[in-house]
């Protein structure tokens, strides 16, 4: 009894900080978010190549560098939510996105150009997933995934809502025209959701539990050889299945397919990663933490093993990918739940930001370094081999976590 009073108490603790509407507002929020600060650019990057000069590899790297300083600034801006709550820290994160998209552009150069993504990535470390899964973890405790998988499946739609809104503002506006409105867009449909929404401070009883913890205290967890192990392996995981289905249409061209088809393979592939959303709560219920781990890790492993040891025909090397993208999808509500599944909610937004940083950076590296191995180990079956031997690896990792 006494056991049931303390987890009955913790569900009420946990919802008496849920401010009303505040789900619906974040979803609003990482919908624009997404969509602005980070489809954004790949929508842009033919039109500002052709206007400025710049190859689409030096304006896609743009984006990789603000990735890396938003993975940078994970650990920071975690622990800053733990002691200040979120109004403050997403509102002032998606006011520096404002002023970054509002540089883009004005960018004369490249310097100026690169200096806005810089600060775009400040913006993405203080809005994206990582803070918002911390806030709903702190929201719902134990009954986190449902918030998670909404939150995961509104935010998966960022790119078929706005993809086609900014290349239509492209043919009108210009690229330069659209980023101002872009930046009028942030201001207008996040920033409100952030400062109107959202708590300004913790206030329940669990804010006790709230004091900036010590370094010690932190790296009790982070150092220990459990999270190392599961911090490498998902970030291996991650960056793998990342490389392989972002190039997508280069791996099924190499095997004879059309380009045509071929795009609509990887708008396949982002429908899978939607499926696999939609089942990881089932999932959750019926596997424990280490079982769901090894998993969903397999599965990835034998996806892109056949990725690239299956030469034909074109439509199964497409339904292979689809499923392979349903376990991408799953990762990213694994990459949510993981720490918390673990080690539970205290000080949650401090230790998850520690635990996605290299996550964040391999997610910036592997659109780049995916074409780059292909070219290097001769073509994107090599390469399909290669990261499928490196997830295997990450799969004989996660059995120890």
């Amino acid at each position: 009894m006494a056991r049931k009073r303390s987890v009955s108490s913790a569900k009420a603790t946990m919802t008496t900080d849920k401010p009303r509407g505040g789900l619906t507002a974040l979803c609003i929020a990482e919908l624009v978010c997404w969509g602005l600060l980070y489809y954004s650019l790949p929508v842009a990057v033919t039109p500002i190549s052709a206007d400025m000069g710049w190859s689409h590899t030096t304006v896609t790297a743009a984006l990789t560098i603000g990735l890396i300083v938003s993975a940078l600034m994970g650990p920071r801006v975690g622990r800053m939510l733990d002691e200040h709550g979120p109004r403050l820290i997403m509102g002032a994160g998606t006011l520096i996105g404002v002023i970054a998209l509002g540089l883009v552009a004005v960018a004369p150069n490249l310097v100026v150009f690169f200096f806005a993504w810089i600060l775009a990535g400040f913006a993405q470390a203080a809005t994206l997933y990582p803070p918002a899964f911390a806030v709903v973890t702190r929201w719902y405790g134990n009954e986190r995934t449902k918030p998670l998988t909404t939150i995961t499946l509104v935010g998966g739609l960022a790119s078929t809502v706005f993809a086609p809104i900014i290349a239509w503002l492209i043919d009108v506006c210009g690229w330069r025209g659209t980023y101002g409105i872009l930046a009028g867009l942030l201001a207008v449909l996040a920033l409100p959701m952030h400062l109107l929404f959202l708590n300004r401070r913790w206030t329940d009883e669990a804010a006790a539990d709230r004091v900036r913890p010590s370094r010690a205290e932190l790296r009790t967890i982070t150092r220990h050889p459990r999270f190392i192990i599961l911090q490498i392996a998902v970030a291996i995981a991650t960056f793998t299945l990342f490389a392989v289905t972002i190039n997508i249409i280069p791996v099924l061209i190499e095997r004879g397919a059309g380009y045509s088809l071929a795009a609509m393979a990887l708008g396949l592939v982002g429908f899978g990663q939607v499926a696999g959303r939609f089942g990881y709560p089932s999932l959750e219920r019926h596997t424990s933490p280490r079982a769901r781990t090894v998993l969903l890790f397999a599965a990835g492993a034998l996806g892109l093993w056949l990725l690239a040891l299956v030469p034909s025909p074109i439509w199964m090397l497409i339904g292979i990918a689809m499923v392979t993208g349903g376990v991408r999808g799953c990762m990213t509500l694994f990459q949510a739940t993981a720490v918390s599944d673990r080690w539970g909610t205290k000080n949650f937004g401090a230790i998850n930001g520690v635990f996605v940083a290299p996550i964040t950076a391999g997610t910036a590296l592997a659109p780049v370094a995916g074409p780059a191995l292909a070219d290097v180990i001769g073509g994107y079956g090599w390469m399909s081999m290669t990261m499928a031997g490196l997830l295997t690896l990450a799969t004989v990792l996660s059995a120890r976590t």
